[in-house]
């Protein structure tokens, strides 16, 4: 069954890359020799399996940055050739030269091309800030609030590099978090990355009275035991909770879940289980499922990422389709449901209809003034 999915996802890929390079090969023909065809078509071959090279490949920089902006391209111009393609088609019924016609479709579906990577570059890597305030009705800490900051989706690799961790770590400790919050997906597939460039060392810099937690993702996956990974982030003094609890001042339970494509993962209840529900419980669950059992089992803020808030529009509708909250924040009951669109990217280093993002979170309980 996986092979037969397999390749027709291969076929139609195969299919789509057809489209694209004889598109582009229409609009370039009249103005080069014939004998470029080749070159074209070498070019656009080795593009195309860019990304799966990369992957082949393990460790090279090179591949893995040409087949992520390969994979920008290949979303952008899947979204624009087929609108340039019918709007090229309406002209014929008008008495505009079609040589003209055919020429300034190039040129304008060029132009969108470069706007649409650069503003998606841009939303990419300049994260902006989200701020929520919550009320939980438990006692909390002595000052009655917590300053919360959380980040997900950093997918540190070749290209979410030093960097956007320096970045990251800046922009943190600006907003003075008492506590903050990993909800997974920290590396992207691949550990060598996240060792060479220093990323660890760079994550050290956090600081936070009350420490620093993480979960893990769906992508904090490599070739490899996922105690290296822990033992990493562990050094970096990111205390990662993998289906374990943590009380913390004796007035606050966290609990950090196994990502939910772990067919190994505890039930909630049994993490839940012997945990005081008349205090604060905050959950870390990478991917926002599950909502109503939350609510059940007495948390009271889960935060959680992984949707990219669809990263590339309009992958939007398809994440609202799959989560009751794919971005942002819901209230169920006691339960507050905070979901970050990730402060990284996946793939194509772009985002359009998204941006890159540290979440703020300002809670007041009971016993605030």
């Amino acid at each position: 069954m996986f092979i037969v999915i397999g390749l027709v996802f291969i076929i139609l890929y195969a299919l789509i890359v057809f489209y694209i390079g004889w598109s582009g090969w229409t609009w370039i023909k009249p103005r080069i020799s014939r004998r470029f065809r080749l070159v074209y078509i070498i070019a656009l071959v080795f593009l195309a399996s860019s990304l799966i090279l990369s992957r082949v490949v393990a460790g090279s920089t090179l591949l893995s940055v040409i087949g992520s902006y390969w994979l920008a391209l290949f979303s952008l111009l899947l979204m624009l050739l087929p609108l340039v393609h019918l709007t090229v088609w309406i002209t014929k019924l008008t008495r505009l030269p079609r040589h003209s016609v055919q020429k300034w479709s190039g040129i304008v579906t060029l132009v969108l091309l470069i706007v649409l990577l650069g503003y998606g570059s841009f939303n990419a890597f300049s994260p902006a800030v989200q701020s929520y305030d919550i009320h939980i009705d438990k006692e909390g800490p002595a000052n009655g609030e917590l300053n919360i900051v959380m980040a997900s989706d950093m997918h540190f690799g070749y290209l979410s590099g030093k960097s956007h961790a320096e970045r990251m770590v800046k922009e943190i400790n600006n907003l003075k978090p008492d506590i903050v919050l990993l909800p997974g997906d920290i590396v992207d597939d691949d550990i060598v990355p996240y060792i060479n460039k220093g990323i660890g060392d760079i994550l050290s810099g956090i600081q936070a009275p009350l420490g620093v937690f993480a979960s893990l993702g769906n992508h904090d996956r490599f070739d490899g035991e996922i105690d290296e990974l822990i033992g990493l982030l562990e050094e970096s003094g990111i205390q990662v909770l993998y289906d374990e609890t943590f009380e913390l001042g004796g007035w606050l339970t966290l609990v950090g879940r196994k990502d939910y494509s772990d067919k190994k993962r505890a039930e909630l209840a049994d993490l839940t289980e012997g945990v005081d529900l008349s205090k604060p419980v905050f959950m870390l669950e990478h991917q926002p499922v599950g909502l109503d059992i939350a609510k059940e089992q007495g948390i009271d803020l889960m935060v959680s990422g992984h949707t990219h808030h669809g990263q590339i529009a309009p992958g939007h509708l398809l994440t609202a389709r799959l989560f009751e909250n794919d971005f942002g924040y819901l209230q169920k009951g006691q339960l507050h449901s905070i979901v970050s669109s990730g402060y990284g990217f996946w793939g194509p280093p772009i985002r359009i209809g998204s941006r890159s993002e540290i979440v703020s979170i300002h809670v007041r309980f009971a016993n605030s003034p």
